[in-house]
C-alpha cells in the first residue's frame, strides 16, 4: 500500500510538472528484489486496462475524460477516490499460443458469451464477423471483479470457459490456464511468466472426457438430422423396423478421431459403442442437454459447413471442441496433397527460393512471408523434391493455404 501510495503521488507530480489536465496513465517498472520503481512512460490517453480501474473505483473514466474537456470540475477530489476488491482483465485474441502466439483469421461463427458468472465484456465484434489481418486481433476485453483478487481470477476463468466460441482460434484456453495456475494466483507475474511456465499445446480435457463430448457430439448430430428430414420427420430418431447395424459418425479432432456407434432403445435412450448409455433430455438447434453414464451437462453447439467436412462446433468441459464431420466418402479433388508447405498464419509472399523439380534439403528456405511485420522464413520440413509451387511473389495467403509441395525422397532400405 505504501508503494502504491508512493508512486501515486509521483505520478501526479509529474503530471503537475508538465501542466497535463486529462485521463492518462503514468508507467513504471518495479524492480522486485529492491522494490525500487523507475519511470518508463507517460500514455496520455485512456490505457487498454482502464476497465480494472473503472470496477474498483466505480468512475467512468470515459465519462470524466469528456467532462474535462468540456471544461468542467471533476467535483471530488483524490481523498475521495477509494478502492473496493480487486478487478483482473483478459484480453481475448485472435492467435495461437502453441504457434508462438501467431496471429490468426478467420469467421466467428460461433460467438456467444456466457450468461453467468456476471463479468465485463468490452467487444466490437459479434457471431459472423470476419477476423482479418488489417486490424489488432483483439476480440474482446473481459474484466471479472470479486472481494478478493483469486475470485476474481476465478470468476474471470469461469466467464471464459463458459464462453461459446468457434471459428477461430484464439488464446482462450492459454487464458484460462493462466488464471487458475498457482503462480498466477500467487502473485508471482513478473514478465517473463510466460518463459518460466509455457502455454501447453495438447488438448484440454482428458480422454474420457474427450470421448464423452464426442458423444454429446453425434447425440446433437442425430437430433439435428431427425429435424431436417424431408420424409417420414415424425418419426422417432434411429427407429427401424428389422435388426439392423447401429447408427455410425465419425469425428475428428486434429489428428485424434471418434468413431461413435449408437443405437436407439424403446424408451428413447440410446447404446453407445456397446457399452455407454446416453440420454437426451432436450435438444434444440443451439444446444443439447444430455447425460452420458450419469453424467449429465449442457452443450452450446454451432454447426458450419465446411468442403472437408462439417465443423461442429461444442461448448462443455470447460472448452469449445471443434469436430470435424468425417464424410464417408471423399469427394473426388477434395484431398489434400501429402508434402505440402502451408501458410502458419495469414501474410504476405516477400519472396520464392524454390521451383518445380528442384531438389531441397530439409531445413532450407523454400519462400520468405511478411506478416505482422516481420518476415518468417518457411523452410523445408525433410529431403525431397519440388512437385508443385502455388504462389508467387507479392500474393496474399491466408493461414493454412498450401504453398508449395515436396515429395520426400525414398529412405534406402524400405520396404517396396
Amino acid at each position: 500500500a505504501e508503494q502504491r501510495h508512493v508512486m501515486g503521488e509521483s505520478a501526479l507530480k509529474l503530471a503537475r510538472g508538465i501542466g497535463y489536465r486529462s485521463t492518462g496513465t503514468v508507467e513504471f517498472l518495479v524492480d522486485e528484489t529492491t522494490g525500487e520503481f523507475f519511470f518508463l512512460e507517460v500514455n496520455t490517453r485512456l490505457q487498454v486496462e482502464h476497465p480494472v480501474t473503472e470496477e474498483v473505483t466505480g468512475i467512468d473514466l470515459v465519462r470524466e475524460q469528456l467532462r474535462v474537456a468540456a471544461g468542467e470540475p471533476l467535483g471530488y477530489g483524490q481523498d475521495d477516490i477509494g478502492f473496493t476488491g480487486h478487478a483482473v482483465e483478459a484480453r481475448l485474441y485472435a492467435e495461437d499460443p502453441a504457434a508462438g502466439f501467431l496471429p490468426a483469421t478467420g469467421t466467428l461463427v460461433a460467438w456467444r458469451p456466457a450468461d453467468e458468472p456476471a463479468v465485463r465484456w468490452d467487444t466490437g465484434v459479434e457471431e459472423g464477423s470476419h477476423v482479418g489481418v488489417d486490424f489488432d486481433p483483439m476480440l474482446a476485453k473481459v474484466v471479472a471483479h470479486g472481494p478478493t483478487r483469486s475470485e476474481a481470477a476465478g470468476r474471470l476463468a469461469l466467464a471464459l470457459e463458459r464462453m461459446h466460441l468457434g471459428g477461430v482460434t484464439t488464446n482462450r484456453d492459454f487464458l484460462v490456464a493462466t488464471l487458475r495456475h498457482e503462480a498466477f494466483l500467487a502473485g508471482d507475474t513478473t514478465t517473463d511468466f510466460i518463459q518460466r511456465y509455457p502455454p501447453g499445446s495438447g488438448p484440454t480435457v482428458d480422454e474420457a472426457t474427450a470421448h464423452q463430448l464426442a458423444i454429446a457430439a453425434a447425440m446433437w448430430l442425430q437430433g439435428h438430422n431427425r429435424a431436417a428430414a424431408r420424409v417420414l420427420d415424425r418419426i422417432p430418431s434411429g427407429w427401424r423396423n428389422a435388426r439392423m447395424p447401429a447408427e455410425q459418425v465419425l469425428l475428428a479432432v486434429g489428428d485424434v478421431e471418434h468413431n461413435v456407434h449408437y443405437r436407439s432403445q424403446r424408451d428413447g435412450s440410446f447404446t453407445v459403442d456397446g457399452d455407454h448409455l446416453a440420454v437426451v433430455h432436450r435438444w434444440s438447434p443451439d444446444d443439447l442437454d444430455v447425460e452420458v453414464d450419469g453424467v449429465r451437462r449442457t452443450v452450446r453447439v454451432t454447426l458450419a459447413g465446411d468442403p472437408a467436412g462439417d465443423l461442429l462446433h461444442l461448448t462443455g468441459a470447460g472448452t469449445t471442441t471443434t469436430f470435424r464431420v468425417v464424410p464417408r466418402f471423399t469427394v473426388p479433388g477434395m484431398e489434400a496433397p501429402s508434402g505440402g508447405l502451408v501458410a502458419p498464419m495469414p501474410g504476405r509472399v516477400l519472396e520464392v527460393r524454390a521451383a518445380v523439380a528442384d531438389t531441397v534439403t530439409a531445413g532450407e528456405t523454400m519462400l520468405v512471408l511478411e506478416a505482422m511485420k516481420m518476415e518468417h522464413h518457411m523452410t523445408a520440413p525433410f529431403d525431397g523434391t519440388v512437385t508443385e509451387v502455388r504462389v508467387t511473389a507479392g500474393d496474399q495467403v491466408e493461414n493454412g493455404a498450401v504453398l508449395l509441395v515436396i515429395e520426400p525422397d525414398e529412405v534406402e532400405g524400405e520396404d517396396d
